[in-house]
């Protein structure tokens, strides 16, 4: 047994269910689980570890639902700059097309270190190309070097341009070898137990990139395993006429023909969704990955989050491709999310004085989203708040920073309204991932040569 003691933190934001804040707190755990939370004195005095967090506010590990790894190496290119999803996308493959199992590991390190530094603990990757012999046991890797916990999710495409869809023939698969895979992945790793370190994911990656017979089939192994199911839905207005072309529905009824719709499932984007449409997520219990960052830069439009919260759907927070986003900075996504949900209101609302004005999002709502929401998108009782019995995933941040000088009237609402730093601790099951804001046993410099070599490579081809 290994225990450690995390003492004199200035606040521990517990997101518990009666929302605590907990000042000059210590948090006692025991092979990776909290054991106790509350004054010093209340728990143990001897442990194994011991962790002074004196002038840090403390939140629970940050949940990342929605990311394409590997595309850290392709971020910022000239030449997708300023494209849509579809142009974005078509501009993309080509060049995705000549990643190798090397690029997808190196990758996978670069975004769960940007995680990592982010406060991020838990984070749901979607991959759903495999050139040149690269499989998803690459980045399960990869992700073993960092720490983290992950939500491995085995994407596919099946429907190439040939067959009416969108991705070149070049980078899809049949869909006999895309099931075959899936169902080793699962049987090989997939871990459903509390404190789970890795959870395989079946995620067909599109409407416009797979059959409904993959989709179909997809649900049904799925659930055969107990697994969970993803997707991109909703996410741009071409999307919705694409649907509508190809299979005579808008993108969530196209779910319901394929039996894409339960508790089970969870959709990245939903953009552009309309009430009905909310309610059905509400009464199913489908999840939403909501990505502002990768929804802006790609000009798709704005969720509407406070409708989806005002009608009790399971919403969560994704960096999404770190070539649509540029970045795997979940606080500062918890950041945008908060002000691009305000935006929205704005808009929405005539007036800020009306009675039937949209609410503004609050910073703890946003903080809730990305934490306990992101547990509920991905069926997981055992993370997303700091209370007895759930996994110790925690990030803290020193609060005697410039950046926060003149905001510790409210310390916690600081950390989302101020510019967003990196965390100076993060812990995954007990274990010290980010030390002093530096990534435990990994060469960070060493390893940023490497990745650049990778994305040169690729580009210059």
């Amino acid at each position: 047994m290994t225990t450690l003691l995390v003492k004199n933190a200035e606040i521990i934001v517990t997101m518990d269910g009666s929302d605590r804040e907990l000042k000059n707190a210590a948090i006692y755990v025991r092979d990776g689980f909290i054991e106790a939370i509350g004054p010093l004195a209340d728990l143990p005095k001897d442990a194994d570890q011991m962790l002074d967090l004196k002038g840090h506010i403390v939140f629970p590990g940050l949940i990342n639902t929605h990311h394409h790894f590997y595309q850290t190496l392709t971020r910022a290119l000239p030449a997708a700059q300023d494209a849509n999803l579809f142009n974005w996308l078509k501009t993309l493959y080509p060049i995705w097309a000549r990643m190798t199992p090397e690029d997808v590991f190196t990758s996978t390190q670069t975004a769960l270190a940007e995680l990592a530094l982010s406060g991020c603990t838990t984070a749901s990757d979607h991959l759903y190309l495999f050139p040149n012999g690269s499989r998803l046991d690459d980045e399960i890797e990869g992700a073993r070097t960092i720490g983290l916990r992950l939500h491995a999710s085995r994407g596919s495409m099946s429907l190439g341009e040939s067959q009416g869809g969108l991705p070149p023939d070049s980078v899809v698969d049949t869909e006999e070898q895309i099931l075959k895979d899936s169902q080793r992945l699962i049987e090989t790793y997939h871990d459903p137990n509390p404190g789970s370190k890795l959870q395989i994911v079946l995620a067909p990656c599109s409407p416009f990139s797979v059959t409904g017979e993959l989709m179909r089939q997809s649900a049904v192994m799925a659930r055969h395993y107990g697994v969970h199911l993803h997707t991109h839905l909703a996410e741009t207005e071409d999307e919705d006429d694409f649907c509508k072309a190809k299979f005579g529905y808008k993108p969530v009824a196209y779910m319901q023909s394929v039996d894409w719709i339960g508790d089970d499932v969870w959709f990245a984007h939903s953009v552009h969704v309309n009430k009905e449409e909310i309610n059905l997520y509400a009464t199913h219990g489908c999840g939403v990955a909501h990505c502002p960052s990768s929804n802006m830069r790609l000009a798709s439009g704005i969720a509407p989050v406070m409708h989806m919260l005002s009608r009790g759907v399971k919403l969560s927070l994704g960096v999404d491709g770190s070539a649509s986003n540029d970045s795997s900075h979940l606080l500062a996504e918890v950041r945008q999310a908060m002000l691009l949900a305000r935006l929205h209101s704005g808009v929405m609302g005539a007036s800020r004085s009306a009675p039937d004005a949209p609410p503004l999002m609050t910073a703890r709502q946003a903080l809730s989203i990305a934490t306990r929401g992101g547990a509920s998108v991905l069926g997981r009782k055992d993370i997303g708040s700091l209370e007895a019995g759930k996994c110790a995933d925690f990030f803290a941040i020193n609060l005697n920073q410039l950046d926060y000088a003149g905001a510790l009237q409210d310390p916690v609402a600081a950390v989302v309204f101020c510019a967003p730093l990196k965390a100076d601790y993060t812990v995954v099951g007990g274990e010290i991932i980010v030390d002093h804001g530096v990534i435990r046993d990994f060469d960070i410099e060493k390893h940023i040569i490497k990745h650049n070599q990778s994305a040169r490579r690729l580009a210059e081809k």
